[in-house]
């Protein structure tokens, strides 16, 4: 691990002698004191004003001081760097050293976006303990799946005992509840001991509405003159107050990079950051982030409704260059195909076969033509964007958490259908994303699960209730049924995974061990090349693709079916016939018993075609014998 540049200039910074220097922007402040607390006592040690609003001093405080800035000799509130809340977002900022722990990792180079197999959890909900050490006790067993990189919902101080992630105020300060620093810096040491990657989902659109004092500090955070649906949205581009603003968040990026050793971040809903000057936030903070990272690889990749190619566009060529973009459209046709329901933003799938194809082919669905949902035009061209640069997912924390009971969709359609589209989905081209629990069929639901005082949480509850009444079935049930959706502690309880699942549903892991396995080990599916793949409908619910490899390699052939058994006789399809001089050999079937299946039937040995119903087939071409 290279020594990085970057070092972070805002909060308390030790400076090795027991003192420490304290600078935080109030531009709107007269006076800024450090407010100590000592053995039940405070004391209050002054800043100095500065250019551009901000107030900085350097005082003999250890580390593990606890404080608070006291504004206008009125009241106290946290650091708006804090690096910890030991106590929550409402109560004191604790000064940290970084350097204090011994790193192991310094021969790990980082990572790139070849090849990456990635894995969403939520560490309060991820292992029993719900810690960030109970978290890397199980990372052997993601390695052990095939795993290549971790992506941990976001991490930073939120109010209550537990929240999904996506509410926190306090963005440099690791939450209390699940460990320490050190212990969030262990994790990520672990992750690389395993040769896994560790990236950070980070929220820079919004902050949640309980233990956010930045507007103490200056209202020139954030942007009010933007639509945000979660909130005033942050600010980059307005008025003078726009460039402290815009360092305090780019160097948070940096911050979780060169400090805790990320490979690399998720940026949460960059269609929300908002920015009309001419060096757009997105493209500063990818670069910056790159440069935090000393010479290591780092993964940069974003969330965008919209799915702009701009995000994946290099820089030179006028984009930001991010190294991928999560694509709802394939989540949108592949739940439409297992559930059969295309209610609120799923209107515009039908969930074909074709609709599947034409992702897999074409990386989307909407490249810029009419979308109903939203009455405009959607979408950008990404039919020549890499496809290792684009993220697909059959589950999410918000795919699941946006339903009415969160269920996974093993449950909804069945697990022979699940192993059948799973089958499909990690041998596509584009970069996976299994969101945990999925690799063995969890029963826990992923709940939208908040602990807030209870004036807030039935505000919060309200505002569920509206977002669920855009789907007709879940309106009906909470409005006509009386249906009751838990966002407290029932919530998050019933969301923790059940480890003993993973043995009783080994077959499920089998599953998804072989076809990772594929994926990594046979050159043909390695490869990640849209240019050698082609494809074909076979009926509403069925496709094939045909993968091209050298003559050396031979081809593959993926049969795809989520309806009943299907015979092809005659089979006038080119692409079911194997290369010349060679035959299909059955490498896989997602109905192997072994698999928790019903058994395959032999493939026919004259050229015929039989598909069972609810299934996935993976052949390859072998030499005639």
């Amino acid at each position: 691990m290279r020594p990085t540049p970057f070092q972070l200039t805002l909060g308390a910074q030790l400076l090795g002698d027991g003192r420490t220097r304290f600078r935080v922007w109030a531009p709107r402040r007269r006076t800024v004191d450090v407010c100590l607390y000592d053995d039940g006592f405070a004391r209050h040690l002054p800043l100095r004003p500065t250019e551009h609003g901000y107030f900085e001093g350097t005082h003999p405080v250890p580390v593990g001081a606890r404080y608070k800035y006291r504004l206008d000799g009125g009241d106290c509130f946290p650091d708006p760097c804090s690096r910890f809340q030991p106590e929550g977002p409402h109560g004191p900022s604790q000064v940290v050293d970084p350097h204090r722990y011994t790193w192991k990792d310094n021969g790990w180079r980082g990572v790139t976006a070849k090849g990456q197999v990635l894995y969403e959890l939520h560490v309060g909900t991820f292992s029993p303990e719900g810690t960030y050490a109970g978290a890397a006790a199980k990372l052997p067993l993601l390695k052990e799946l095939g795993v290549t990189t971790v992506e941990l919902m976001p991490l930073n101080t939120f109010p209550g005992r537990y929240n999904w992630g996506y509410d926190g105020v306090t963005l440099f300060a690791p939450c209390a509840v699940y460990g320490d620093p050190d212990d969030l810096r262990r994790l990520v040491d672990e992750a690389h001991r395993l040769g896994l990657g560790i990236i950070l989902d980070v929220v820079y659109n919004h902050l949640g509405p309980d233990g956010n004092y930045l507007a103490r500090f200056s209202p020139g955070y954030f942007n009010p003159k933007y639509p945000n649906e979660w909130g005033d949205p942050t600010n980059f581009d307005d008025g003078d107050a726009a460039g402290p603003s815009r360092d305090f968040f780019v160097q948070n990026a940096c911050y979780w990079i060169a400090e805790y050793h990320f490979d690399g971040l998720r940026l949460d809903a960059t269609q929300s950051l908002y920015d009309a000057s001419p060096r757009n936030i997105v493209g500063e903070l990818i670069e910056r982030a790159r440069a935090a990272a000393g010479g290591r690889d780092v993964l940069l990749i974003a969330e965008n409704e919209p799915q702009d190619v701009k995000l994946v566009t290099p820089p030179g060529a006028g984009g930001h260059g991010a190294d991928g973009v999560w694509v709802d459209d394939f989540h949108h046709t592949a739940r439409v195909a297992m559930v059969g329901r295309p209610e609120a933003y799923l209107m515009d799938y039908r969930g074909t076969a074709q609709e599947l194809l034409s992702c897999a082919l074409r990386n989307s669905l909407y490249q810029g033509q009419y979308y109903g949902w939203q009455k405009k035009r959607r979408g950008s061209p990404l039919l020549r964007t890499p496809a290792e640069r684009v993220i697909f997912y059959l589950q999410n924390h918000d795919q699941l958490a946006n339903t009415l009971r969160g269920e996974r969709l093993h449950l909804l359609a069945g697990q022979p259908r699940m192993r059948a589209l799973t089958t499909f989905f990690l041998l596509l081209p584009q970069t996976p994303m299994l969101f945990m629990g999925q690799e063995f069929f969890a029963s826990s639901p992923f709940l939208y699960f908040v602990d807030h005082k209870p004036e807030l949480q039935v505000l919060v509850k309200q505002g569920r209730d509206a977002f669920l009444s855009q789907f007709d079935g879940a309106w009906h049930a909470v409005e006509a049924e009386g249906f009751q959706m838990p966002i407290g502690d029932e919530a998050f309880q019933r969301s923790k995974l059940d480890w003993s699942e993973r043995v009783r549903n080994a077959g499920a892991v089998a599953l998804h061990q072989d076809l990772l396995r594929l994926r990594r080990e046979d050159p043909v599916f390695a490869a990640q090349d849209r240019s050698r793949l082609d494809g074909a409908v076979l009926g509403p619910a069925a496709l094939l693709l045909r993968y091209f490899g050298s003559e050396q390699e031979g081809d593959r052939l993926l049969l795809l079916n989520l309806g009943t058994a299907l015979d092809f006789d005659p089979c006038p399809e080119p692409l079911v016939a194997p290369p010349a001089g060679r035959n299909w050999r059955l490498l896989l079937s997602s109905e192997h018993a072994r698999y928790g299946g019903m058994g395959t039937p032999p493939l026919p040995e004259d050229g015929r075609l039989h598909v069972p119903g609810q299934t996935a087939l993976v052949l390859t071409s072998t030499e005639e014998k």
